[in-house]
């Protein structure tokens, strides 16, 4: 099915690949490559960039021991580590250019507890591109607060990335579609115009 993208209504989603992230998951050199032209497109039509990547304020107030996921982080200064410096940084491949915005987030999904709602709509903006690690993670979480919030989705398949390649091949052929075009880089970037898409 063709898509139509309005790129001053667009942002594109880079969520999560920090250094750490991608060394520990990515081990396909082209993952990075996709990932930067995805961004590259964006910039070029005039799509608003968007980096969301995990952080935490010293000794993690932010993180309550009730949450399973990141109350083990809190607990264990060795994956604090992860988080901070270098480490914690966004990958060199993607990260932010011109002007690009960071939002840093202290929960899986992109939205809790962070302004880029706020953000997006004070952009009047209504249509979602995401991509990230993992799949399972951040992108599940993120896709299912923003159908909820009504924006229109696109996932870009092959520029996720999930520790199990079984549940990676699950969400994205089975659950995403029900809430996401779900479309593969190539895909997406041949349904641009040089000047973007009304729609």
């Amino acid at each position: 099915m063709a898509l139509s993208f309005d790129p001053h209504r667009t942002a594109v989603l880079s969520m999560d690949y920090q250094t750490v992230i991608v060394s520990i998951y990515v081990k396909d050199p082209e993952m990075m490559a996709r990932a930067a032209g995805v961004l590259r497109e964006a910039r070029r039509l005039g799509m608003a960039a968007i980096h969301v990547r995990m952080g935490f304020r010293p000794k993690l107030p932010e993180v309550s021991t009730r949450n399973k996921l990141v109350g083990a982080i809190k607990a264990s200064p060795r994956h604090q580590q992860i988080f901070e410096g270098a480490a914690g940084a966004i990958h060199p491949a993607v990260a932010p250019e011109g002007d690009d915005m960071v939002v840093t987030k202290s929960r899986v999904s992109a939205f809790t507890g962070t302004d880029l709602d706020l953000i997006l709509r004070a952009k009047e903006i209504d249509t979602l591109i995401l991509f990230g690690i993992a799949t399972s993670g951040v992108v599940l979480s993120t896709l299912r607060q923003a159908a909820d919030l009504d924006y229109r989705l696109v996932v870009l398949e092959d520029g996720c990335l999930d520790a199990d390649p079984e549940v990676h091949q699950v969400l994205t052929g089975k659950v995403f579609p029900r809430q996401a075009d779900v479309l593969t880089v190539a895909e997406w970037t041949a349904q641009l115009t040089p000047a973007g898409a009304a729609g």
